[in-house]
């Protein structure tokens, strides 16, 4: 078995830690028990949250992908733990969006401010790394 069938993204919680599959997509009875939510209640959520758009198969199920499995998950804690009400966490949502804290924002986006001092870190820190390694030869 591949290694990158293995892996699993954990969405953290107060209560414990929820695993998703690595799957393309799922369907809405996965969701459901994911989310230990009723299928309904994510039905309603697509209609409240414009993050929530899974697509329809062929057979007219809705299945969704892994980031909307874990918005699911992080509107689950929003409302549920945290107390927000819909239209909250919705507006919470679209700031961390706009802010770029969402879990799709890649880790390097932004670069730091001075950018010449970095390289010379990084510079210095390799070099070091080299002298380490040819000493032990």
């Amino acid at each position: 078995m591949p290694a990158a069938s293995k892996r699993k993204s954990r969405v953290q919680k107060s209560t414990g830690e929820v695993v998703v599959p690595d799957k393309l997509y799922f369907r809405i009875g996965e969701v459901s028990r994911l989310c230990k939510l009723p299928a309904y209640v994510l039905r309603f959520w697509e209609t409240e949250f414009p993050q929530l758009k899974p697509t329809k198969g062929s057979t007219g199920q809705r299945m969704y992908r892994r980031h909307e499995v874990e918005c699911a998950l992080r509107i689950k804690h929003l409302l549920y733990q945290e107390g927000f009400t819909i239209a909250g966490a919705r507006q919470h949502l679209k700031v961390e969006a706009k802010n770029g804290k969402s879990q799709s924002a890649l880790p390097f986006a932004k670069p730091a401010g001075n950018h010449a001092r970095g390289l010379k870190e990084v510079r210095a820190g390799l070099k070091e790394v080299l002298g380490i390694l040819s000493s032990r030869r």
